[in-house]
């Protein structure tokens, strides 16, 4: 219990250099496309998995909106993967970095805002002042859409670097005080471990849950402005 709550946080390091961008780049790895005439169960549910994405996902979008669906598809399987790797004993989680979050989310936030002001200038700029709105209410109004535009990439980030911190903490704290109570009351020990179990499953649905919820706004975002 004297180990640092937020040291499962802590950018690995090996002979002083960080070694994330390998832990990034393990997901890619996992991923891997066939060159059988017959695929194995994997990369069938692989394909199945990635066809269901670009159904859910491209279902609203116009023509220039569905090219983005190889990176929509690329970015949700990524999260989600890196996601449930975090999971695992003794691993480190990109995802809880806030750094790493708002590395996906700006610029994919940014090539969507720039896309709208590209090719809907008018309805871009529409968003900005409803219709209908007092002359009096024009420049608060200009001011508060201004701000919301500008806070959506951090929304996003901050919004996944919660949940997968928070739910991180909660497993480490339960299954110490499981820890310690294997030795002070076996019963009360047997029931934090029961709950470490059921919140360790929640943990992977969630995983699951919050990499859709990021593409998915992003799409939104996306669909806003082509």
């Amino acid at each position: 219990m004297n180990e640092n709550l937020f040291s499962s946080f802590i950018t690995p390091t090996m002979m002083g250099l960080p070694i994330v961008v390998l832990i990034i780049m393990l997901p890619s790895m996992l991923m891997t496309s066939s060159k059988r005439l017959i695929s194995n169960r994997f990369h069938s549910f692989q394909q199945w998995l990635v066809k269901l994405i670009i159904k859910q996902m491209m279902l609203i979008h116009s023509p220039k909106g569905r090219t983005w669906s190889l990176m929509l598809v690329s970015l949700i399987m990524f999260i989600g993967s890196t996601n449930l790797l975090g999971l695992l004993p003794h691993t480190f989680t990109p995802t809880t970095q806030l750094s790493t979050n708002l590395g996906m989310a700006i610029p994919l936030w940014a090539g969507a805002v720039i896309l709208g002001f590209r090719h809907k200038l008018k309805a871009s700029l529409a968003h900005f002042l409803p219709q209908g709105t007092p002359i009096s209410l024009i420049p608060m109004l200009i001011i508060i859409e201004t701000i919301s535009l500008f806070i959506q990439p951090m929304a996003l980030a901050v919004r996944l670097t919660a949940n997968i911190t928070a739910g991180h903490l909660l497993i480490h704290l339960i299954g110490g005080a499981t820890l310690v109570l294997t030795s002070i009351s076996p019963p009360t020990a047997t029931i934090t471990f029961i709950i470490l179990a059921l919140l360790t499953i929640l943990e992977f649905a969630v995983a699951l849950i919050q990499a859709y919820v990021f593409t998915l706004l992003v799409s939104l975002y996306l669909h806003d402005n082509t």
